[in-house]
């Protein structure tokens, strides 16, 4: 069973983050993998295991100088990396991410595709369904649990109220929560083997995609960011008998009553 898993290298969120001239978020400085990724990978790997065979194959997109995050994912055991590393992907949209993740995708033709639910950085939770659109796969969000028996993967998919029982046929691409599984901590010998793991890195012309990513592409622009405005000081009462009366009246000033 061969299984993709999508990670982000992202910022480290202990550090402190800033945006870039165009409104994009720095990404200069150390990289780490997005800590709800490691939850897709343990996932896959568990699933490997239980098939007795095959492989994991974690794909990105982002810059390739700092590998740390992708190196991290192949010490837990993923066997091969596929990075997407190009200055012209700047500025791409959650749509043109999914269009860069499908094309590299298809280059290996797993029997799963896993993802988290969104990123840390930018929490639109769009790109795993657009993925399976751009794919033709059936998606499933949310999974709590995720099974696989012969041709279909069952999930126990999280909702409000407790959780739904799904199927799929496979391939097909899941969106796993936090909690899904424990993951596991990189070993010394995972750490030093994932030195030696294959990582490949493509540009947008090697997926065919040029004019369709980055800016060009993008179907949203930040024209502008501004500091939220600091909250200020509520007005304070001294209740000498008639804090009933003043709270009804503020109410009825704010329109709730």
């Amino acid at each position: 069973m061969n299984v993709v898993v999508c990670v982000k290298q992202i910022p480290d969120p202990a550090a402190p983050q800033s945006l870039d001239a165009s409104y994009n978020l720095n990404r200069s400085g150390k990289l780490i993998l997005d800590e709800a990724d490691t939850y897709g990978v343990e996932m896959a790997l568990q699933l490997v295991d239980k098939a007795g065979g095959g492989e994991v194959t974690v794909v990105s997109m982002g810059s390739a100088a700092d590998l740390a995050g992708v190196r991290n994912a192949l010490a837990m055991g993923a066997a091969k990396a596929i990075i997407v590393s190009d200055d012209a992907l700047r500025g791409t949209d959650a749509l043109g991410t999914a269009k860069v993740l499908a094309a590299a995708i298809r280059r290996v033709s797993p029997d799963l595709v896993l993802a988290a639910t969104e990123s840390s950085d930018g929490y639109t939770g769009t790109t795993p369904v657009q993925l399976a659109e751009l794919l033709d796969m059936p998606s499933i969000t949310f999974a709590k649990s995720v099974t696989v028996t012969g041709s279909t993967v069952a999930v126990e998919r999280q909702t409000e109220s407790g959780y739904d029982e799904v199927s799929a046929p496979l391939p097909a691409v899941v969106t796993v929560t936090a909690g899904v599984v424990e993951p596991r901590y990189a070993s010394f010998k995972g750490i030093m083997a994932a030195k030696s793991k294959p990582v490949e890195i493509l540009s947008v012309d090697d997926l065919a995609l040029a004019g369709q990513v980055g800016p060009a592409g993008a179907r949203q622009a930040i024209t502008e960011v501004v500091v939220a405005e600091a909250r200020q000081a509520g007005e304070k009462f001294v209740d000498d008998g008639d804090g009933a009366d003043k709270i009804v009246a503020f109410l009825e000033s704010i329109k709730v009553l």
